[in-house]
């Protein structure tokens, strides 16, 4: 469990030093070098994402995962293929870190008829049955009952998975949640409850919103297991993720986790972040959790600073051929609209 220091100027807790002893952990080469690369292409699909949002290629409300790569690789490290996922619109990230095609993702942020969603959902509404991932969702908050829900059904049908569910800082002050904290304590059902806490919500610090910063505290009210995380470690995430999911296969029910993380970028692309100062991201940066994990591959010997090379060449060209593939393929037809959705025809009743 990580300890806390002290208070960042956000006013959320922060961790000095090194991550938990708890990371420290033998994890076999093959995890080290999915972290590396998941986190890579996590972070240079985003940057590409942010430069052709600039040049008006991607359009509408779009939000940036830089930073907060840990989040995703380590809990996929720690669960399952069958295991479900579910998040808000901060959703480019956990996708790919579940293996969705890129072109697929890059399309779906340029609207066009071969993305993820049908170029339907844009940013923030990616879905991806393939991999499991049952969506970013728009509404603040929204996803919590509905990942409650999923880890509901999974149990109803004894399938041994969970469903991991992911929110922002700003979605704990939704009464939905305190619902479905109720409710998933008091049925045992198998889900974790993760709270990506990058200390804003939109411009808002969580200091500013809540006289709890220590957001994990939140659970104590429903005797739920809860800790806080160094999520700048994705070793620190691995761990944390699978006590967690340890205890929802054993039939002991939910787990809140604060991933305690931080996005370089704003809110939004059109965020000018005056609301935090540059030195405190330049302090988060120190800890880039690509930068920890190529250093300890390159400690232990697992791989070569020009084997790394090799690989972010490769992931380079994996995102050049996802905007190409983007670029080429068409807009939906307009009779789509009317495809995936209820009509009115089908439900009488709706006429009335």
């Amino acid at each position: 469990m990580a300890s806390v220091k002290e208070k960042t100027p956000s006013g959320k807790s922060k961790q000095n030093g090194k991550a938990p002893e708890a990371a420290k952990t033998q994890h076999p080469k093959e995890r080290y070098m999915y972290w590396y690369e998941s986190m890579q292409l996590q972070r240079k699909f985003e940057e590409k994402a942010g430069q052709l949002y600039g040049q008006q290629k991607i359009r509408g409300f779009c939000h940036l995962y830089i930073g907060q790569e840990a989040c995703s690789s380590g809990s996929y490290s720690a669960l399952t293929k069958d295991d479900k996922w579910i998040t808000a619109y901060r959703d480019h990230g956990i996708p790919l870190a579940l293996g969705s095609d890129p072109k697929a993702i890059m399309a779906e942020l340029f609207a066009k008829q071969t993305g993820s969603s049908k170029g339907k959902g844009g940013s923030m509404h990616i879905f991806d049955k393939s991999v499991n991932f049952v969506g970013g969702h728009g509404i603040v908050g929204a996803q919590i009952p509905m990942g409650a829900g999923i880890g509901l059904a999974e149990k109803y049908n004894k399938t041994g998975n969970l469903c991991i569910t992911f929110m922002g800082d700003g979605a704990v002050r939704q009464g939905a949640l305190h619902e479905a904290f109720n409710m998933a304590m008091l049925w045992k059902i198998p889900v974790i409850f993760v709270v990506e806490n990058n200390g804003y919500a939109m411009g808002t610090s969580v200091a500013r919103t809540s006289n709890v910063t220590d957001l994990y505290t939140l659970a104590e009210a429903y005797d739920m297991p809860s800790e806080p995380v160094d999520a700048m470690s994705v070793e620190a995430v691995h761990e944390a993720v699978s006590r967690a999911a340890e205890r929802a296969r054993a039939g002991e029910g939910p787990t809140f986790l604060e991933f305690r993380t931080y996005r370089y970028r704003g809110h939004s692309m059109s965020d000018p972040q005056k609301y935090r100062k540059k030195e405190e991201l330049e302090e988060y940066k120190l800890r880039d959790p690509i930068e920890q994990v190529k250093a300890t591959i390159l400690e232990k010997g697992i791989a070569t600073e020009e084997e790394l090379a090799a690989i972010d060449q490769t992931i380079k060209a994996r995102v050049d051929e996802a905007v190409q593939f983007a670029e080429d393929s068409p807009y939906p037809p307009a009779e789509e609209a009317y495809k995936d959705v209820y009509m009115q025809q089908d439900y009488p009743f709706l006429m009335e």
